[in-house]
């Protein structure tokens, strides 16, 4: 008799202390007596990562990439562990496994390494041997010969990526996420108590919410869901409810355009005023950008007038300090007039699949917006999405006149409810 194979993700919340490991312990081992092999991937417990960080910063302002992913992988390790005593604790057989020794290899690269592979023989093995197999996430190592391994991690939010990259390679019959939150609104419900949680996205749709702001899933672990075919369910960890799932949709075309909004407000606005409006300006802007690892987003470039022209765009706003560094002596070189900046401004984004051949969701955009008297900075479109960038004091006004001239509160039309997984 086949015995399904579910992977599931805790994230640092749901690890957060001695009670909270307690209770996934809990809900895993009750997983496991309805007849389930169980791989689970933890977070490091609570703000851990970020301790750590800031503790490597107290010993010196630079530290050395290898020693700190060395660092940062402890706090899964730790996690992975008590979970793991946790289940024993119940009479569960489990063991914990460093993301090597589950046969996570990655490209190499210290702090934002992406997965190579994965070979999980002895995931396989131990659970054959009966355990639970706790495996600290958010890890790799840099090749496959010990020699020359070096432990790197996988950026924020990696533990989404070991749990999908694994469901992926075990073939798994459910991968799922436990979060702090039910699952997937058209809003975040912060912001807009009218938020609704939804049966079912598209990956597509994910990867946009997550790409503008939505900070329920990791970006590169919707792109492996959607490029291996793997079903993600979002689901809270604090209560039994249904969650949200990721795949593919095949109702698209009978539902609502729009599926849901995202914001960020990491973001910062950058203007060179009267750049010379002559060919090599932009390369000789972006370029030093790129260099310095500066993510540029929205690009605005006004029409010429006399020979010059302001150039707009944007940069997480962390991010900022380091892009005026960056651009000040080129200020001076393109004979710029001057360059202006402002963080107190965010982005806010309508989200869905065949936004871009849909007329007249643009004209509502601008319409609700224009209507809640939220000035429009900045715009971008893709197949997708349409994103405004507006005063950060304006976002939470922006967001709930969106919601209510796109209709998010009105639940889809087509009746999706009934998937055959169960909230686990």
């Amino acid at each position: 008799m086949h015995r399904p194979l579910v992977v599931q993700k805790f994230g640092g919340s749901s690890v957060a202390n001695a009670d909270r490991i307690r209770r996934v312990a809990r809900r895993i081992a009750r997983e496991r007596s309805a007849g389930s092999d169980l791989v689970i991937v933890v977070s490091a417990m609570g703000d851990t990562t970020d301790e750590l960080l800031t503790l490597a910063h107290a010993i010196t302002d630079e530290p050395d990439a290898r020693e700190l992913d060395m660092l940062l992988a402890t706090g899964e390790h730790q996690s992975a562990t008590l979970v793991s005593m946790a289940l024993h604790a119940l009479g569960v057989d489990a063991i914990s496994l460093t993301g090597p020794q589950a046969g996570i290899t990655t490209d190499g690269r210290y702090g934002r390494a992406r997965i190579a592979n994965v070979e999980p023989r002895r995931i396989r093995a131990e659970i054959e041997r009966g355990n639970v197999v706790i495996v600290a996430g958010f890890q790799g190592q840099s090749a496959a010969d010990a020699d020359r391994a070096e432990i790197t991690t996988l950026g924020r939010g990696g533990s989404d990526t070991t749990a999908v990259a694994l469901a992926a390679a075990l073939r798994a019959d459910r991968c799922q996420i436990f979060t702090d939150v039910r699952g997937i609104y058209t809003a975040d419900p912060r912001l807009v108590p009218a938020a609704r949680q939804l049966p079912v996205i598209g990956y597509e749709e994910m990867l946009e919410l997550a790409h503008q702001g939505a900070q329920v899933m990791q970006v590169r672990a919707v792109e492996l869901g959607w490029v291996n075919d793997v079903v993600i369910e979002v689901l809270s960890s604090f209560e039994d409810a249904p969650g949200t799932l990721i795949r593919e949709d095949p109702f698209v075309e009978q539902r609502n355009k729009v599926r849901g909004l995202a914001h960020d407000r990491n973001v910062a606005k950058v203007t060179l005023v009267d750049v010379p409006d002559r060919p090599g300006v932009a390369r000789a802007v972006f370029e030093p950008l790129a260099e310095a690892g500066i993510n540029v987003d929205m690009i605005v470039q006004n029409v010429g007038h006399g020979g010059a022209t302001d150039m707009s765009f944007t940069v997480p706003r962390a991010e900022l300090g380091k892009a005026k560094k960056v651009l000040e002596s080129l200020v001076r070189e393109l004979g710029a007039r001057e360059l202006t900046t402002d963080a107190s401004v965010a982005k806010v984004s309508i989200v869905g699949a065949g936004l871009h051949n849909a007329p007249g969701y643009a004209a509502r955009m601008f319409g609700a917006l224009a209507d809640a008297g939220v000035n429009i900075e900045m715009i971008s479109t893709s197949e997708v999405r349409i994103t405004c960038m507006i005063a950060e004091d304006e976002l939470s006004t922006a967001l709930a006149a969106l919601h209510g001239a796109f209709e998010l509160t009105r639940p889809d039309p087509v009746d999706v409810t009934a998937t055959g997984l169960s909230a686990g």
